[in-house]
């Protein structure tokens, strides 16, 4: 079945002015189908403002086939050469009514149209509406109402809109028209443009793209293909989104690399929070599950003011700034100030606020927003200044951020700011941060061998400190005139914190024990070890009084921030007579029996030093044990503690220290592990007289 469709004049109108191009796609107009579609240019009437209601019918008023519209503007949606789409390019564009006799206006306004149609009988008719409406739309055909885009049916209140997307709305026919008798279709677009259009489009305001009406298979294929248009023009944000995406994760992994670096977190939420960004505004064009408003709301109050505290502070913790430092609450705070002047001063809520006390929120929100772009350089100018050529290698990175958070400046000023390769749109906004994020991924790239080089570095630091600190250490089992001394040292760490030294007298032929644990663990703790080594050392050369030294050791520790340490020091003269000075250590065990000393503060904490002293007698064959706490703190998988009844039952056994040792480190071993024993020999040969 052939079917011919052909668009007469209204009796007032010439064919020629409504129909400036019969038909956009030739090929289908004269495919084996026989269909067609024609694009109604116009010219239409046009009014600003709202239709009163029909007294009688209740209904619009212009929307009524048989409204006088002839006082009305007459508008042309014929494309005009010079003229384009500012977010697309598409030349098909034509700028809405506040490029023309109407800047500044937003509200409702009415375009109508009539169309005299004819068609052969049983054909069914449809109408494709436009793509882009700023910002909502109604379709009236003879008054009744096809459909549209936005929540117009809540009174008093502005209209509930979305991102308008091509729709097909099949037009209802009385009768089936024909040449000889047409049928009069009073096309009528009910649109309202709120805040949102008007401030985001440089040509705002209504109907940019002539509808097209036609038989319903053609006009079906015509907004397929105007759906695949608008797919294929956005696809640029989804790309942009899943490679931020994929290069936050990896830059958030990046961490495990070195954590001591908290700028690859901070890099990783800035990439992930600008891809989750890109997907917002995919779904905002692909669908309508978000009003203009809410769109709007999310970028303008929370992502850009966001995004860019983000790109700040990133550079801040890039080049380790500590100065000033009241800048990060500064910049905190100024990020709050935008969000919150820009929600109140951005008419999100049309016609809640005030307009005077709106201007000022907004000017408050721009001159915010220029402070963080001001911090920003100041951040970046004070790390050139402390890496020299080497903080110049970021403005690579942060040049393009600065790009970004003008780019809808540039757009309002119809600057060229965008690229439509392939029919895919581009903006210099988006651009930009795909630049700067490659750019950040070398400089990643870079951080990360040097920081592999610095771990290297410290790694050999800490393996020639755990060279020096075995250098330090007594040997395992030491033979002396009187004594057989067994000792065993198990560190955490490559470098521990528990410390000992078994200095024997060759004048006197008494044996001088200084042991000891030291807070913390690691390279830390192995430093201040080598310092309590080396005045335990120095000291024992001048007294051999256990209280003496320990006081020395006391001096050397205090003003040295949180140094500090329990020690013990015990002197065995040769007939077994022992002084033993506590300072917060664990007391030793005497033949497996725990021994009763007064407790003390460790050394470091106080300027007036005091210990506990205890005298005894080690009587042949008698074994003294001392344990670092690490014994008693071994934990195994289930969390429980090795604790002192163990230990007890342990020593108790009489076992050598490397046994204790191992049995404390197989149970689960959590801190340093040192064990002294000191066991009297039954015969020694008499003094010399």
């Amino acid at each position: 079945r052939t079917v011919s469709l052909f668009l007469a004049v209204a009796l007032f109108l010439p064919a020629a002015t409504l129909f400036a191009q019969p038909s956009t796609q030739p090929a289908m107009a004269t495919a084996a189908l026989g269909q067609s579609a024609v694009a109604l240019y116009g010219p239409w009437k046009f009014h600003l403002g709202d239709s009163p209601i029909d007294p009688e019918t209740g209904k619009l008023l212009w929307a009524e086939p048989d409204f006088d519209d002839s006082r009305w503007e007459t508008v042309s949606l014929h494309p005009q050469p010079g003229w384009s789409d500012p977010f697309n390019g598409d030349p098909r564009y034509v700028p809405g009514w506040t490029a023309k006799a109407h800047p500044g206006y937003m509200g409702y306004a009415w375009y109508r149209l009539r169309v005299p149609l004819a068609a052969e009988p049983g054909s069914h008719l449809a109408l494709a509406c436009p793509t882009y409406v700023d910002d909502g739309y109604q379709v009236f055909a003879n008054d009744v109402l096809l459909g549209g885009f936005g929540k117009f049916d809540i009174p008093g209140k502005p209209p509930l809109v979305t991102y308008t997307t091509p729709a097909m709305l099949p037009l209802q026919q009385s009768s089936s028209p024909s040449a000889a008798n047409p049928q009069i279709q009073a096309i009528a677009f009910r649109v309202w443009m709120g805040p949102m259009g008007l401030t985001h489009n440089p040509y705002a305001g209504g109907l940019h793209y002539a509808p097209w009406i036609g038989e319903r298979a053609v006009i079906e294929e015509h907004t397929r293909l105007d759906r695949l248009e608008l797919v294929r023009e956005n696809a640029y944000a989804p790309f942009e989104g899943v490679l931020l995406f994929l290069l936050g994760v990896v830059a958030a992994s990046l961490i495990l690399f070195d954590r001591s670096d908290p700028v690859y977190l901070w890099v990783s939420g800035v990439l992930i929070f600008t891809a989750l960004s890109d997907a917002a505004l995919t779904v905002f064009t692909m669908t309508q599950y978000f009003s203009l408003r809410t769109y709007f709301m999310f970028f303008d109050v929370f992502s850009n003011p966001l995004a860019l505290f983000g790109w700040i502070m990133v550079w801040w913790y890039w080049f380790r700034l500590q100065r000033p430092a009241w800048l990060p609450a500064t910049i905190g705070a100024l990020t709050l100030l935008y969000m919150v002047t820009k929600a109140i001063g951005g008419d999100f809520f049309y016609g809640v606020n005030p307009q005077p006390p709106a201007i000022a929120f907004n000017a408050i929100s721009v001159a915010a927003r220029f402070a963080l772009v001001a911090l920003l350089i100041v951040v970046v100018v004070l790390g050139i200044r402390k890496q020299g050529a080497e903080g110049w290698l970021v403005t690579f990175a942060v040049v393009p951020v600065f790009v970004s958070q003008f780019a809808s400046e540039l757009i309002s000023h119809n600057l060229p700011v965008k690229w439509s390769p392939f029919g895919i749109t581009i903006f210099v906004g988006q651009v930009a941060t795909l630049v700067s994020a490659a750019a950040l991924s070398l400089l990643l790239l870079r951080r990360l061998q040097q920081s592999v080089l610095r771990q290297r570095q410290m790694a050999l630091d800490v393996k020639q400190a755990q060279e020096v600190q075995q250098v330090i250490m007594p040997e395992q089992r030491v033979v002396l005139l009187g004594f057989e001394i067994e000792s065993e040292y198990r560190p955490a760490r490559e470098v521990g914190g528990d410390f000992f030294q078994i200095i024997p007298n060759e004048k006197d032929g008494s044996l001088l024990i200084v042991a000891g644990d030291v807070t913390g663990k690691g390279l830390k703790a192995g430093m201040l070890v080598a310092l309590l080594v080396g005045a335990i050392r120095s000291t024992a050369e001048l007294v051999q009084d256990p209280r003496a030294i320990l006081s020395a050791l006391n001096r050397r520790l205090l003003g040295r921030s949180d140094a500090r340490a329990t020690c013990l020091a015990l002197r065995i003269l040769r007939d077994g007579s022992a002084t033993l000075a506590n300072s917060g250590d664990l007391p030793p065990y005497l033949n497996g029996a725990l021994m009763q000393i007064d407790g003390s503060l460790p050394l470091g904490m106080v300027e007036q030093f005091d210990c506990s002293v205890h005298h005894f007698q080690l009587a042949p064959n008698d074994r003294l044990l001392m344990l670092s706490d690490g014994v008693a703190e071994a934990t195994d998988q289930d969390g429980r503690l090795f604790g002192f009844e163990r230990v007890l039952e342990l020593v108790r056994t009489g076992p050598t220290a490397a046994q204790i040792a191992q049995t404390a480190q197989a149970f689960g071993q959590q801190d340093d592990i040192s064990v002294i024993k000191v066991t009297r020999s039954a015969a020694r040969e008499p003094a010399p007289a």
